[in-house]
């Protein structure tokens, strides 16, 4: 058997080593690539956004006051020259729109008041007698031509004192201001009225014309129907008191009326 040199011998062991430590090596390499885990970058959670909140509602201002008219205020503070009581009613169509007996055109929703003998455009105050409410207002026009009734309200005035849907009821007058006395002078007539028809109208005029000579009879003809009025001379307070309290006429009803 042939024998290996010994330079050949210490080759074979130098290759040996190499082997030995790149195995070594690559046995580690493994060993540390298998163990290791890949660290990975955590990404922070988004911060919070800060919650919003509904803003609080403003405190809500008081309903503002209505300011008192002139009217409203004279009447506050001063005490009714004269009080009455009776029955009311209110007026519209066929009056609206039309012209009062103040001359001016009558307007159903605002607040005024006819009534047959007060100074027209008197200041006075009218208080529902059953739940208590009230309206200051100004007479405008004549009326009302309904017995048992003492004034007349526009819609709006019926409206203001809870009057409205009952259609009449009783009420309180407190008179503050007139612009001419109320117990003398004046300017006077006395009314008679409402005729369905032209006719009737017309014959009782003809027979008052006879019997009131001194007096201008007139007929004319209203919303509801026809009428006969009689101005006695000067328009004298007294005649026209006296005619209303002696005519009985046999159709309508005879009123002393205030045309001033």
């Amino acid at each position: 058997m042939r024998r290996q040199s010994p330079l050949r011998r210490e080759r074979v062991i130098s290759a040996q080593v190499v082997l030995a430590v790149l195995t070594l090596c690559a046995a580690l390499v493994l060993a540390f690539g298998c163990s290791h885990k890949q660290q990975t970058a955590s990404t922070p959670p988004p911060a919070a956004l800060p919650t919003e909140t509904a803003p609080e509602p403003a405190p809500s201002a008081p309903a503002p006051v209505p300011s008192l008219t002139a009217d409203e205020e004279f009447a506050d503070t001063h005490t009714p020259l004269r009080t009455e009581t009776g029955v009311a009613s209110w007026y519209g169509p066929p009056y609206h729109n039309r012209v009062g007996a103040n001359g001016l055109v009558y307007d159903q929703n605002g607040i005024s008041a006819a009534h047959r003998t007060l100074p027209m455009g008197s200041l006075i105050r009218v208080t529902n007698v059953k739940n208590g409410q009230s309206a200051v207002m100004r007479v405008t026009d004549r009326g009302p031509f309904v017995a048992g009734r003492i004034i007349d309200l526009s819609i709006g005035a019926a409206k203001a004192v809870g009057l409205w849907r009952a259609g009449t009821g009783e009420v309180r007058i407190d008179v503050f201001s007139t612009p001419k006395p109320m117990d003398e002078g004046g300017r006077w007539c006395v009314q008679i009225g409402a005729f369905l028809n032209q006719e009737s109208a017309l014959r009782l005029q003809s027979e008052l014309e006879h019997e009131y000579r001194t007096a201008n009879v007139i007929e004319f003809q209203g919303p509801t129907g026809y009428w006969v009025r009689i101005r006695p001379a000067n328009d004298d307070r007294t005649l026209a008191v006296s005619i209303a309290r002696s005519l009985q006429p046999a159709e309508g009803q005879a009123w002393l009326v205030r045309l001033d």
